[in-house]
């Protein structure tokens, strides 16, 4: 085979832009493409293999190869060479075929002749879309020059796919962005919710593949190149000292910016006949495909900053922004492969939901999400390739599932389960102004956790008697810089007006492990979540502390005011923090501020260890919140951020059972108020069973009030610690069965 030449490339490249052009049927194009391949490289085969589903590739069009056994072959993902190259998406260059490991023969193709190979895969941005293959008589490797010019032309049919331009009509397959896609994810907040599609972050869409002048296309490129680097460095100089995690990152993209290997290989791209957009997006690919194998963790997540470098250079080089003038469509389900907790709040309450291709169970756009009771999905492979803005979508946050274009039949069942739970949320508004008290007399105080004045709207309508929780990191979360004291006065103002004399239990700044403000440098620790956090940075960082503790009592002005400290792990600590907030309390009389009608100090009880605090403690804290999110964590050592243990261990299993009673007893032996703060309030049955050991008081979010108060209501409490009390002398694992069993039983 002749050495293949930069006007190879380009002729090559052009024919292929010519024939794309044509008003041709899928197949017709495909076929074609197949044989200007062939002609060019001057080989007998060219085969273009593409996924019909994540697991089959399906020969789709071949020069060379016998005409019948187009659609007819196929394979499965690492079956024979083909399979092989679209699973370690690397290619596969060979001189005698049927002597590779692997080789599968195929009868029905012919190939049996054909003995040199070369196929590369086809992908775009990590996601596998084909196999191109060629194949020669006669025994030989194919040149690196060769391999590369291959490797383009791929690049340029991964594009060409990913537009739609090989399927539909003739090819037996349906057009990109058109199929229903349905996909798992974790669930990180409940709720169902139906709307249409709202990129955060729309894809870049390159038009011209291919260019007519290479040294204008390279001068362009080293242009957008040169505004990279400078819009980085101004980002640098922004940053300033003040943000030394944000400024590695970004001395980080600068690196690669400045790198000069990665504009070569650009640049080589389009000397080939590439435009300079294609050509980033081909590097960009093959350094998501190398990275990906990556086992170094560190090394992966530059992936992501090597992905945004990219993608800023793209929208430098087409002037496609994120601001790209389509309109929000109605009932906005965000679609983003990540988001932080100021974009969301940005957002708001417009959204119906939001499906992640990463984030995590604790992550900050988790809290915010919450905070906003709209459903929140994470973890969803492919969603953004797959996404476009305006598709139709159903989200599924109990179970985690995102419906993309769905059916006709996917849609009425979805449907009809909103409209029972809408139903049901009905009857439980007729509840709203009645007390949770059950058919033992026994009456159960239910309040709501909140974060954002966005939630307090809810208080009245949700039936909440109070606010258990309210978390004040978001307000520091959601910032660039530190709040000031009198924008924290007048936040914290606001929200006392809006709870209308209800009482608020603030937590003081919960910081750290999976909270981390972006302009505070984060520690490196081995298990953030048992590191320097909540109150140990409060105690470590008093100026902090004292700050906030002042603003809560300007903010109050007369009215009560309750604070409470979260993550105590020692009666010393709370001490401590109490000792401070005294302090503060004197020091404001003696500057003639308007104290707090009344004042009411506690913890959170998050850490095993404090259970077993002196009795002292329990005397001198006016109440106890047990924070059953991170309780439940370290009683079992399962981190609630990992998926293989986080869902592992019953909120119900006796040990844990046991434990709260435990509290429950030296909180009433104390005369010390409780209650359960945490996801597991929220849920009827693990509410009734925590009501029936012993606790009076649970806080959870809003909409979960009405079924909680529904079951409670129906359920005698006495009943229910028999129940438990019998599982317990049992020696069960889980008092789940019994008390799903004695729920069946009640009436509606």
């Amino acid at each position: 085979m002749p050495q293949r030449t930069e006007t190879d490339s380009r002729k090559l490249l052009r024919r292929l832009r010519d024939e794309m052009s044509l008003a041709n049927p899928g197949q017709e194009r495909l076929d074609r493409i197949t044989t200007i391949i062939a002609e060019s490289m001057g080989v007998e085969v060219c085969s273009v293999y593409l996924f019909r589903d994540a697991d089959t590739l399906e020969l789709c069009a071949t020069e060379g190869l016998r005409p019948e056994s187009v659609h007819q072959t196929r394979l499965r993902l690492g079956e024979g060479l083909v399979g092989k190259v679209a699973r370690l998406t690397k290619p596969i260059n060979t001189a005698n075929a049927p002597a590779e490991a692997g080789f599968r023969y195929m009868p029905e193709t012919g190939e049996e002749v054909f003995s040199s190979f070369l196929g590369v895969p086809i992908q775009r941005l990590g996601e596998r879309l084909g196999v191109l293959v060629v194949q020669a008589k006669e025994p030989r490797l194919y040149s690196d020059d060769e391999l590369y010019g291959l490797e383009v032309v791929a690049m340029v049919i991964a594009e060409m796919t990913e537009l739609g331009a090989f399927v539909g009509e003739g090819t037996g397959f349906a057009t990109p962005h058109k199929l229903p896609f349905a996909m798992r994810g974790l669930a990180a907040q409940e709720g169902e919710a139906e709307g249409h599609v709202w990129l955060h972050q729309p894809r870049v869409v390159i038009t011209n593949l291919v260019n007519d002048d290479s040294r204008a296309e390279a001068e362009r490129l080293n242009d957008a190149v040169e505004k990279l680097r400078v819009s980085i460095d101004e980002l640098l100089s922004r940053a300033g000292n003040r943000d030394a995690e944000h400024q590695e990152v970004l001395q980080t993209y600068r690196m690669f910016a400045h790198s000069r290997g990665w504009l070569k290989r650009m640049e080589e791209d389009i000397r080939l006949g590439l435009s300079a957009e294609a050509a980033v997006e081909k590097e960009q690919s093959a350094a998501r495909a190398r990275l990906e194998r990556v086992p170094d963790a560190y090394l992966r997540d530059r992936l992501h900053d090597l992905d945004d470098l990219s993608n800023r250079l793209l929208r430098i080089l087409t002037g496609q922004g994120h601001e790209t003038g389509a309109e929000m469509p109605d009932r906005p389900i965000l679609v983003a492969r990540n988001i932080g907790p100021g974009e969301l709040l940005e957002y708001g309450r417009k959204l119906r939901g939001v499906v992640l291709e990463e984030g995590a169970v604790g992550s900050h756009a988790t809290i915010v999400a919450r905070a906003l009771a709209i459903p929140l999905i994470i973890n969803v492979p492919r969603i953004t390739t797959e996404a476009l803005n305006g598709d139709h979508v159903l989200i599924d946050g109990t179970e985690g599932v995102v419906h993309l274009r769905p059916d006709d039949s996917v849609s009425s069942a979805f449907r009809d389960k909103m409209a029972m739970q809408a139903k049901a949320q009905e009857r439980y508004a007729s509840l709203r102004d009645k007390p949770a008290v059950a058919r033992c007399g026994t009456r159960i105080t239910l309040k709501m956790n909140a974060g954002l004045m966005a939630d307090l709207p809810s208080l009245p309508s949700s039936g909440a008697e109070a606010v258990g929780l309210f978390r004040t990191e978001l307000q520091f979360l959601a910032r660039d810089k530190m709040p000031k004291r009198a924008e924290l006065v007048a936040n914290y103002a606001r929200v006392l007006d809006a709870a209308q004399g209800k009482i608020v239990h603030f937590r003081t700044l919960d910081i750290g492990s999976d909270k981390v403000m972006p302009y505070m440098k984060r520690p490196d620790e081995p298990n953030p979540a048992m590191g320097w956090r909540a109150l140990r940075v409060g105690l470590d960082k008093p100026g902090v502390l004292r700050m906030q503790l002042q603003a809560l009592i300007r903010a109050a002005a007369g009215r009560p005011l309750s604070v409470m400290f979260p993550l105590v792990a020692a009666h010393s600590e709370f001490t401590r923090a109490r000792d401070v907030f005294m302090r503060e309390i004197e020091r404001e009389r003696r500057l003639g501020h308007v104290l707090p009608e009344s004042l009411q100090v506690g913890a959170m009880l998050e850490s095993c260890s404090l259970a077993y605090a002196p009795k002292a403690f329990f005397e001198e804290a006016d109440f106890i919140s047990i924070g059953g999110n991170d309780l439940k964590q370290f009683f079992f050592a399962a981190d609630r951020e990992n998926e293989l243990v986080r869902r592992r261990y019953d909120t119900l299993s006796v040990s844990f059972l046991t434990f709260l009673q435990l509290v429950v007893d030296r909180c009433h032996d104390a005369g010390t108020r409780l209650s359960f703060c945490g996801e597991d309030a929220g849920r009827p049955v693990d509410a009734l069973a925590l009501a029936g050991i012993g606790i009076p008081s649970l806080s959870m979010r809003p909409a979960s009030i009405g079924p909680v108060k529904s079951l409670i209501r129906r359920a005698n409490l006495n009943e229910v610690s028999e129940i438990i009390a019998r599982v317990q002398a049992r020696g069960l694992e889980s008092a789940r069965p019994a008390l799903l069993d004695y729920v069946a039983t009640l009436v509606d």
